[in-house]
């Protein structure tokens, strides 16, 4: 991170435990440096093993990045973030509206095949990610799972979780793969108001749909994260940590832009 974009982001950081009372032992470390560490993962796809020198040493890093997925600190680190994002932008730190689509990749062979799954309509074998933004293309939830899951199937347990992190989100737009019952189960279940954007029958070629390409741009910013190229993880939530920490560094850098 340059200078710009660590002002703009430590005061965003998650407190210690040791500075609130809560017990334990400060740190050994700049929190500056174990960023930058997983940040040099996540962008160039390295093995954890092949952590550079100039960092620190490879299992103190997958230490941190393990407490910051497992505790929560992670999750809580974007949602600053993207609440300040939203700020700078002229807008309230809580969305009311957002987009849902899906994403296939390719698992790697460290993929267990209890978590994988073959998606017959893009022809890939292994994970999809299913992930919720609002209308600034941002990350609001995100969900990893098997490839052979659908869309729909894959969608109440996805709104489920934006219910209960978002509380004022009232409309949710869809692609066509996400017609059906779930319109009517997201209106009664989760007071959402499901929006299926369609293409008209004589639309012929590439078409933007309204407010779907917030989405799918959204997906071409995290796939300038090499690591997220293809799924490595073993764990699923491990998958959705690397989502988060990709997104981190779109919002960060945006915020930095802004401080300049």
């Amino acid at each position: 991170m340059t200078d710009t974009e660590w002002a703009a982001v430590r005061d965003l950081l998650p407190v210690p435990g040791w500075m609130e009372g809560r017990g334990g032992q400060p740190e050994g470390y700049c929190h500056r440096q174990m960023l930058d560490a997983v940040r040099y993962l996540v962008a160039g796809d390295i093995t954890w093993r092949a952590m550079p020198a100039d960092f620190p040493a490879w299992d103190r890093v997958y230490a941190f990045w393990r407490r910051w997925r497992d505790q929560g600190l992670l999750g809580e680190w974007h949602d600053r973030l993207r609440g300040r994002v939203r700020q700078v932008e002229g807008r309230d730190p809580e969305p009311t509206a957002g987009v849902i689509d899906a994403q296939s990749v390719k698992g790697a062979a460290s993929v267990p095949a209890a978590s994988r799954g073959f998606d017959g309509g893009k022809k890939v074998n292994g994970r999809k990610r299913h992930i919720v933004v609002d209308t600034l293309g941002l990350l609001l939830v995100v969900m990893v799972t098997a490839a052979s899951v659908t869309n729909r199937e894959a969608a109440g347990g996805l709104l489920a979780r934006l219910r209960e992190r978002h509380w004022r989100i009232s409309r949710v737009r869809a692609d066509g793969g996400y017609t059906g019952q779930l319109v009517d189960i997201a209106r009664n279940l989760w007071r959402i108001a499901l929006t299926v954007v369609k293409r008209t029958d004589d639309t012929r070629g590439f078409t933007v749909l309204p407010k779907r390409w917030l989405v799918e741009r959204t997906f071409a910013w995290l796939m300038r994260s090499r690591r997220l190229a293809r799924d490595y993880e073993t764990r699923t939530d491990s998958a959705e940590a690397m989502i988060h920490w990709s997104m981190s560094m779109v919002m960060s850098r945006r915020l930095a832009r802004r401080g300049r």
